[in-house]
């Protein structure tokens, strides 16, 4: 069976910022990639809060909005927004389907999870890596330094054996 995906995974991978040491997606982001309006998918929150803790959701603050919007980062129809944009975590993006209750909005959905999924594979990838690189760099390492101590043996020239210079005492 072939997986045809019904949004790219690249667009998705766009759309997640990091955000207070955090992987989030934005209102306006999450809205497009479900087919609604922004202030629909908020309403649907906002009718909803109790499933939305502050480790699922939050709302940026104007500095952080400005900050982001003077990255280029943004969405070009946040361009009226009164308010900061709310940003979803990974929970709290798991969470939105449940309450915008539409077939589209369960497959983004699993198609969010997966690559929230395939990133953090990433992730732990490349510290799996990183580790074996330091292990392999301090085993070497000594290595090395071993090697180098034997050059400078090599290198340094040996003492000579020098005459007693003077009388000899001593019977013979």
């Amino acid at each position: 069976m072939v997986n045809k995906s019904l949004i790219p995974a690249d667009r998705i991978e766009q759309a997640i910022l990091l955000i207070r040491k955090q992987k989030v997606m934005l209102d306006a982001d999450l809205a497009a990639l479900y087919g609604v309006e922004t202030k629909a998918l908020v309403q649907a929150v906002k009718r909803n809060l109790e499933r939305f803790p502050e480790d699922f959701m939050f709302q940026l603050s104007r500095d952080e909005f400005s900050i982001l919007r003077s990255q280029s980062v943004t969405s070009s129809d946040w361009g009226g927004r009164r308010y900061p944009p709310y940003a979803f975590t990974e929970q709290g993006v798991a969470m939105l389907s449940s309450v915008l209750r539409s077939q589209r909005a369960v497959q983004v959905n699993i198609e969010i999870m997966r690559t929230f999924i395939r990133l953090r594979q990433m992730l732990a990838s490349n510290a799996e890596l990183a580790h074996k690189l330091d292990e392999m760099e301090k085993k070497y390492d000594a290595q090395f330094k071993e090697v180098f101590e034997a050059i400078r043996q090599l290198m340094t020239p040996p003492e000579p054996k020098r005459r007693a210079i003077g009388f000899q005492t001593g019977s013979k």
